[in-house]
């Protein structure tokens, strides 16, 4: 929104400066974003005038003229065609800088002839784009008066002009007057009495106005017959375009006058192309109309529209149609002040892609009640400029009481502001700013004003009345100690979320962020549902919710491997989604490794990965979440895009499996545009119970063994199908205390050493257990009685036999 100071004068009694009132606008809300100050860039220039001309004596269209000036005669060399004796305009003096161009001005020879100074054009000064000859000011301008003030003298666009930013639920400040408003409930000085008088009768109209539609429930309007219509005068075109609008005529410029100044959009008519009764009503499909940016518009029913008997003749509340507008030889005109909902307008300027001023301001919130005044202050200003008689009011329906009344406790602005105000100190703010007040105790009765459709509620209210009595002076408090956080404020979800990032990027993998849809063929293959497909996906390879992290995975290690990566590990923590209902998702972590452990060098062959990498992986975070790796279990049970010879599940109960571990299935690797096997894994940090918040007794953190530890190996025949994790579980439960770990150092089925051979579906598994006293050095009775434990508990657990 742009007004220039004049402008708000003419609203506002106030002795305050530029920067005191662009001050009290941020203060209270409506925030500057620039002033355009012209005069400042005048420093330097003066009035002076031409005494006498001679023609140059080098070029045929310049002349010397000799100009007097605040600080004496002087010559100067000047192309201007207007140039001539007796004429006083605007001389720039050494040392000034032009507008226009940004150059500082200095001596010069011009085709021989020395020149000091300069006579100057509007567009040099930037007053407009008229650049044909220099400035000619009236006879009565005083030589040395600077630019600046002989200018405004004289109705040249000087003033300062001011724009501020409007919230969309500030609508009343969308006219120079709603703003006064605020500034003088401010306390910045007082409002000027509203100076249009109701517009008088002078003959019946014979026009009709109807509506019938809801979207427009009040349609008023008068006939101004005999008038002449034209250029608008100086001032109100200096005011239009100063604040960026192009002047037409004087008809349509005392519209968008009144728009900006009331916040009021109206619009005129040519009585000559108007047939029958003029209505606010649907559109129908079919209908047409070219507006008045020359565009053509097709209609439908949604649309709110005016019309006569014959034709459309504009958007209602929108924009007006180019066949009835005003031009400059209309001499009847039907005015035009209704008001539109605003939802209908923002609907239809979508819908159409039109943006106007009058769409801006309706589709925010005009005051129903500018109806009558605004069609008021447009006839007092069209008869004033262009004369003619005026007909009596012509309307259709009734303006639309939007105001509300509201309960409030006056105790509310300390509660929700700390500042600490009398009731009358609030009732004072209200009623500057326009709210009708009714005081009963603690209980009162608000109204909003008309102009104020964004108050609803007493926090409203609130803000109201800290607004004006100012930001910077509510307190600042600090928090009581009471409300210091002393709970941790992230969930278990997190705090493993961020755990898992944290260990899987400290064991060299990196992070890779994937979309949380994938295609319906990569969903299938990796457990998902139909019913996880995305009614309106945008685009058919994000069509379904993943089933699994690892397609996503998958498809970016196919791209790195495109672009020549070879050796390279990835991990995300996501959401996976395994239903269509609330809750059937789950914070998965996954990874996969791609290439060799170690590159090949000097020293050997490149290392291939493995299984073992990958549950390497697993294990440490699982580690990191307080999981002993002693007590879990790993089963064969995987699913199908696993290599099923080559993966597995950890568990404590295989039931609820925390991981899943091993070799994509062959099968898959050209699906992803990989030539090697890839390592993955599936991690559940939420199928890991969480620990008690109170220990049932306390356990040292570390605790070392200060006697020697014994190692003994041991080699059992067991089923060639026997897990040997099943051997190294049945072996630890011999006794807990003090077997501190076994390593399964050998595994072979086949001939043995010294040429004996296994038995027929049997294998043979070693594995070195670590006795570890804590009371006493063990003696061999107690080693052998302990060795004993082991044969006899993996014997009986596994069926095996110690070989011998």
């Amino acid at each position: 929104m742009k007004f220039t100071l004049d402008w708000l004068h003419d609203h506002l009694e106030t002795d305050a400066n530029l920067d005191m009132i662009c001050d009290t606008l941020n203060r209270i809300g409506l925030e500057v974003e620039e002033v355009i100050n012209p005069s400042a860039k005048l420093v330097g220039f003066e009035v002076a005038e031409i005494v006498s001309t001679e023609q140059h004596p080098d070029a045929d269209r310049l002349k010397i003229c000799t100009v007097k000036s605040g600080q004496g005669e002087q010559k100067l060399v000047c192309g201007a065609p207007n140039a001539h004796a007796g004429l006083k305009g605007i001389l720039a003096n050494e040392g000034a800088v032009i507008p226009a161009s940004g150059m500082v001005l200095g001596k010069a020879k011009i085709r021989g002839v020395e020149s000091r100074g300069m006579m100057c054009s509007l567009a040099e000064l930037e007053l407009s784009d008229d650049h044909d000859g220099i400035i000619e000011l009236p006879e009565t301008a005083v030589v040395g008066t600077p630019a600046a003030e002989a200018l405004g003298d004289n109705g040249f666009p000087i003033d300062p002009v001011i724009e501020i930013a409007i919230t969309p639920n500030r609508p009343d400040c969308l006219g120079v007057r709603g703003i006064a408003r605020d500034l003088a409930a401010a306390g910045l000085g007082s409002l000027k009495a509203d100076t249009v008088q109701p517009a008088q009768s002078d003959f019946e109209s014979e026009i009709n106005i109807s509506v019938t539609t809801p979207d427009c429930p009040v349609f008023a309007g008068r006939v101004i017959r005999g008038l002449k219509n034209g250029v608008s005068p100086d001032w109100l075109s200096a005011r239009l375009q100063a604040i960026g609008q192009r002047p037409i005529n004087t008809l349509v410029d005392i519209t968008n006058y009144i728009s900006f100044d009331r916040g009021r959009p109206l619009h005129v008519y040519d009585v000559t192309y108007l047939s029958g009764t003029v209505m606010a009503r649907a559109g129908q499909i079919g209908e047409k109309f070219t507006a008045l940016d020359d565009e053509s518009y097709e209609i439908n029913e949604n649309d709110c529209v005016i019309a006569d008997d014959k034709s459309v003749l504009g958007f209602g509340g929108v924009m007006g149609g180019l066949e009835s507008g005003a031009r400059e030889a209309t001499t009847e005109v039907l005015v035009e002040s209704a008001w539109f909902e605003p939802v209908a307008v923002a609907n239809t300027g979508r819908r159409h892609g039109i943006d106007s001023d009058a769409r801006y301001r309706f589709e925010r919130g005009v005051d129903p009640q500018t109806v009558l005044s605004g069609l008021d202050q447009a006839v007092q200003m069209i008869t004033q400029l262009c004369g003619g008689e005026v007909s009596s009011l012509i309307k259709a329906g009734d303006v639309p009481d939007k105001q509300q009344e509201i309960a409030f406790d006056p105790g509310r602005v300390k509660s929700l502001t700390g500042i600490d105000l009398t009731d009358d100190n609030i009732e004072d703010i209200l009623l500057r700013l326009g709210f009708d007040v009714t005081r009963h105790d603690k209980k009162w009765k608000v109204k909003a004003p008309s102009w104020r459709p964004d108050v609803h509620g007493s926090a409203d209210l609130v803000e109201e009345v800290t607004r004006i009595y100012g930001l910077d002076n509510v307190p600042s408090v600090p928090l009581s100690s009471d409300a210091n956080i002393t709970q941790a404020i992230q969930t278990p979800q997190q705090t493993r979320t961020a755990l898992a990032r944290r260990v899987m990027a400290g064991s060299g993998l990196t992070e890779a962020v994937t979309w949380s849809f994938i295609a319906e063929t990569d969903a299938l293959k990796f457990g998902g549902h139909l019913d996880l497909k995305l009614a309106n996906p945008i685009s058919s390879e994000l069509s379904n919710m993943r089933p699994s992290l690892l397609p996503g995975l998958l498809h970016a290690a196919g791209r790195n491997v495109a672009r020549g990566l070879s050796d390279f590990g990835l991990f995300e923590v996501g959401q996976v989604f395994s239903g269509a209902t609330p809750g059937a998702q789950e914070t998965v972590v996954a990874a996969l490794r791609y290439g060799h452990v170690k590159p090949r060098d000097w020293s050997g062959k490149a290392e291939p990965l493995n299984l073992f990498n990958i549950k390497a992986d697993v294990l440490t975070l699982l580690s990191a979440y307080g999981v002993q790796a002693e007590s879990l279990q790993v089963l064969r049970d995987t699913p199908d895009w696993y290599h099923p010879g080559q993966s597995g599940i950890v568990c404590r109960d295989p039931r609820t499996p925390l991981a899943r571990f091993g070799a994509l299935h062959p099968a898959l690797l050209k699906d992803f545009d990989l030539n090697r096997p890839v390592m993955v894994c599936e991690i559940f940090p939420m199928a890991i119970p969480m620990p008690k918040k109170k220990p049932s007794r306390s356990k040292p953190v570390l605790s070392l063994s200060p006697y020697q530890a014994v190692r003994r190996d041991f080699a059992f025949e067991v089923a060639a199908d026997l897990p040997a994790d099943k051997l190294i579980k049945a072996a630890r439960g011999a006794d807990k205390k003090l077997i501190s770990n076994i390593v399964l150092f050998d595994a072979f089925m086949g001939a043995s050493e010294g040429g004996s051979a296994l038995g027929e579906g049997m294998k043979s598994l070693a594995i070195e257990v670590t006795l570890s006293p804590m009371e006493a050095t063990l003696t061999d009775a107690e080693i052998e009685a302990v060795a004993d434990k082991i044969i006899q508990a993996v014997e009986k657990v596994t069926g095996g036999k110690l070989r011998r």
